[in-house]
């Protein structure tokens, strides 16, 4: 079944999401999508439901249809200093001054946002998988963060970033344990180490 094109049809809407916000390492990253109002893709869906090739695909067709798009990153270093919540929207915010086209209405993944410039705004819990521009930024935001996490495993490669990309997946929790914390790490989710004992519960 096609999610919707739009929630209200009168306004420019931009849709928003964030990738990462529960990882042990590396930036969230958020991203605003605007689609034409009749917009329709029948494949197009919560990032968390597709194959990492389907998302790379689909981030090549979405940047292609969008009227505008953005993507914008916080790292794990201010992360750390507003808390993972604030960061998650301040990221969102980012893309949101970033698109080449100013949304008259924005659509958020979740149920918490803070008011962007006095444009009107809707959570939607799910949100990903109901509405097309949030299932794009859902899309560009996990694609553009796992890239970047592919990267980032070069440099720290005992991590498995290139698998796991930051998550508190057990073999990242045996890699903090083994050699410690590296400088993309998340001192406030790491401090715990008992939380990185494998009985860990995600």
């Amino acid at each position: 079944m096609s999610l919707l094109s739009y929630y209200h049809p009168e306004f420019i809407e931009a849709g928003c999401d964030e990738a990462g916000r529960g990882c042990l390492a590396g930036p969230v990253v958020a991203a605003a999508v605007i689609f034409p109002k009749e917009y329709m893709h029948c494949e197009l869906n919560d990032s968390k439901q597709l194959s990492a090739k389907n998302r790379f695909r689909l981030r090549d067709e979405i940047e292609r249809d969008a009227i505008a798009f953005a993507v914008a990153f916080i790292n794990n270093i201010e992360i750390d200093k507003i808390n993972i919540v604030k960061a998650s929207v301040k990221a969102m915010h980012k893309a949101l001054d970033q698109l080449s086209l100013k949304p008259q209405f924005i659509i958020i993944d979740g149920n918490y946002f803070i008011p962007y410039k006095k444009i009107p705004h809707k959570c939607h819990v799910k949100g990903d998988g109901k509405f097309l521009s949030i299932a794009a930024a859902s899309i560009l935001a996990k694609t553009y963060r796992d890239e970047y996490m592919q990267q980032l495993h070069k440099e720290f490669p005992s991590y498995l970033w290139c698998e796991n990309k930051g998550y508190a997946t057990a073999d990242h929790r045996m890699a903090v344990q083994q050699f410690g914390l590296t400088s993309y790490h998340r001192k406030s989710f790491c401090s715990n180490y008992e939380q990185l004992s494998l009985d860990f519960i995600d």
